[in-house]
């Protein structure tokens, strides 16, 4: 009761084969293969994007933040200006 046998496999493949028709079986299946490629490809390509997105966010806080010798005052939002703020 616990597992499938092999006559419990072969009926839901001739549930199958009755709703969907033997034409439209290996349109179904290529639909489904082309989807798994193109999650397993969105699933590859994530860390990249990741990865991009850490090394841009490095580079805006080495911009950001202030360089020693370097003449201005320093804004609220932690960027360097040569103009005297404003009060």
């Amino acid at each position: 009761m616990g597992s499938f046998s092999i006559w419990h496999w072969l009926l839901v493949l001739v549930v199958i084969l009755i709703l969907f028709g033997a034409g439209k079986l290996p349109k179904v299946a290529g639909d489904l293969a082309s989807g798994i490629k193109n999650f397993r490809k969105g699933m590859k390509e994530e860390p990249e994007e990741t990865k991009d997105a850490a090394k841009d966010a490095g580079v805006i806080q080495q911009q950001a933040a202030p360089q020693s010798g370097q003449a201005g005052t320093t804004t609220t939002a932690g960027a360097t200006s040569d103009k005297p703020a404003q009060h």
